[in-house]
């Protein structure tokens, strides 16, 4: 059975109130919680403590439900009303429990430093060509840098990058705060030119 990352977190309000349910999750659970608590003895929940807020980590969130309902029994005995008791679950690829607000996207965080994350990349046939592009293009409200018969649009989005792309013929790719552009046919261009 394949494992997950699950946690509870309540978060109290009255001063020891984190302690005082640290302890009794340890040692001193009342009959309703001691009966539910048998059911997650053999899976040694991981329980941890930051400031007000404790945690409880599960491996699955039919544990973590079962584990909700030991807190919940506990919190009543002991007459503790939590400002929020919340199951959360790990989103990996966001790297971030689904209760946390979301932080800024690498697109997001490259646009805040000032850079396109995508790029759309056309090389033209000719400057005049490149002129008359890089000028409708800042016209639709493109960031747009032209060099000779290169032409660069920035965009915010990937699929931003590819539609651009495929109306004026360049080539999607991620953006960046530095483009090297080598041309193959002379690999002595980057040291100033050298070669023929």
């Amino acid at each position: 059975m394949a494992r997950d990352d699950w946690r509870i977190r309540i978060e109290l309000d009255e001063e020891g109130a984190a302690e005082q349910l640290l302890a009794r999750m340890d040692l001193d659970l009342g009959s309703e919680a001691r009966e539910l608590a048998r059911e997650l003895e053999a899976r040694r929940l991981v329980v941890s403590r930051d400031a007000d807020t404790v945690f409880v980590y599960c491996s699955s969130g039919l544990e973590a439900e079962q584990a909700r309902r030991v807190v919940e029994a506990v919190l009543q005995e002991d007459g503790l009303t939590p400002r929020g008791l919340v199951v959360e679950h790990w989103l990996d690829e966001e790297d971030r429990w689904n209760g946390e607000a979301p932080g800024p996207s690498v697109e997001e965080e490259v646009l805040q430093r000032g850079y396109a994350p995508w790029e759309v990349r056309v090389e033209c046939d000719s400057v005049a060509e490149a002129r008359k592009l890089a000028e409708q293009l800042e016209r639709e409200g493109y960031g747009v840098v032209r060099s000779f018969n290169f032409v660069v649009a920035g965009t915010t989005t990937r699929e931003e990058a590819r539609e651009l792309a495929l109306r004026v013929h360049g080539q999607a790719e991620p953006g960046g705060e530095l483009v090297w552009e080598v041309a193959p046919q002379n690999p002595f261009a980057v040291f100033g030119g050298l070669g023929t």
